[in-house]
């Protein structure tokens, strides 16, 4: 078998085991439902991936790429600023409201699997790559305090991710929008007396 043929059985198996993992959990879904998914032999998910544990290890580095990859083009197609912390939750708020949410792959992860190190790791990485996407947002937002807003933002995205998936509500991203640009308007609000003292001292 050629590798091009290897790589789009593996694809076909990562496809098949990230509807399923992301739809029904990882415990409820056995081996033999990805194969039958994929349309695959059973024997061929174990010589790609050695167990079901790899399989879960691959799915979740897959779409923590995926997912990090899709947020940071969604940042980067923003004008710089304020307007890429907004971005943030717009990007969420489409996220939200397609049919198959299902809330935070990590997150659900987390939980489900929460004897399994590998899988907690993952998702533990995961969330510091979050963390450090929405510190580069913050630290060109242009906010005199950038480290204190990453940390907010961080608290917005996931209390936003979690009410949408355990309330079924859409808006939740919209209004920790709202929260956020209230936190840019209170730093300009804070920054401006300084900045005026600042000026009025060098005249």
């Amino acid at each position: 078998m050629s590798p091009t043929v290897d790589n789009d059985v593996s694809q076909r198996l990562l496809d098949a085991a990230e509807r399923l993992f992301y739809e029904r959990g990882v415990q409820a879904v056995g081996v033999d439902a990805v194969v039958a998914e994929a349309g695959v032999a059973t024997k061929t998910l174990y010589a790609h991936f050695g167990s079901k544990d790899g399989l879960v290890e691959a799915y979740l580095r897959r779409r923590d790429r995926r997912w990090l990859d899709w947020l940071r083009n969604a940042v980067d197609t923003a004008e710089s600023g304020p307007a890429r912390v907004f971005a943030v939750f717009d990007a969420l708020t489409q996220w939200f409201t397609q049919p198959n949410y299902n809330g935070c792959a990590f997150i659900n992860i987390a939980g489900e699997l929460a004897t399994s190190p590998t899988a907690r790791s993952i998702a533990r990485d995961h969330k510091a790559a979050l963390r450090a996407l929405l510190a580069d947002v913050a630290a060109g937002s242009g906010v005199t305090d950038h480290t204190t807003l990453a940390d907010r933002l961080m608290l917005l995205v996931e209390g936003a991710i979690i009410t949408a998936h355990v309330e079924r509500d859409g808006a939740a991203a919209q209004r920790a929008r709202s929260a956020a640009a209230a936190l840019l308007e209170l730093d300009r609000l804070v920054s401006a007396p300084a900045m005026h003292s600042d000026a009025l001292s060098t005249n």
